[in-house]
């Protein structure tokens, strides 16, 4: 993309609401995690065994520091509710 390209300096300008929308919902989707868990009375290391997914990758997620698929987004749903 080129330096002066419209939408690059519109994104500068403005943000990106979908990649915004996005990472609210992320946000959303992790706090609502951790208050499911806490109210199982388990941890994030409980949720990676669970899941089979590295227990830093899961801090990560629930910091909102990285996202996952709709896939693994799906797998965790079921574990925390109930499935664990």
């Amino acid at each position: 993309m080129e330096e002066n390209d419209f939408i690059s300096i519109w994104l500068e300008e403005t943000g990106n609401p979908a990649i915004e929308e996005l990472t609210q919902q992320n946000d959303e989707l992790a706090a609502k995690a951790s208050e499911r868990l806490a109210e199982k009375g388990l941890s994030a290391t409980d949720l990676a065994i669970a899941v089979d997914i590295n227990p830093d990758e899961i801090q990560r997620w629930l910091s909102g520091r990285h996202s996952f698929s709709s896939a693994v987004l799906e797998e965790i749903s079921e574990v925390l509710n109930g499935r664990l």
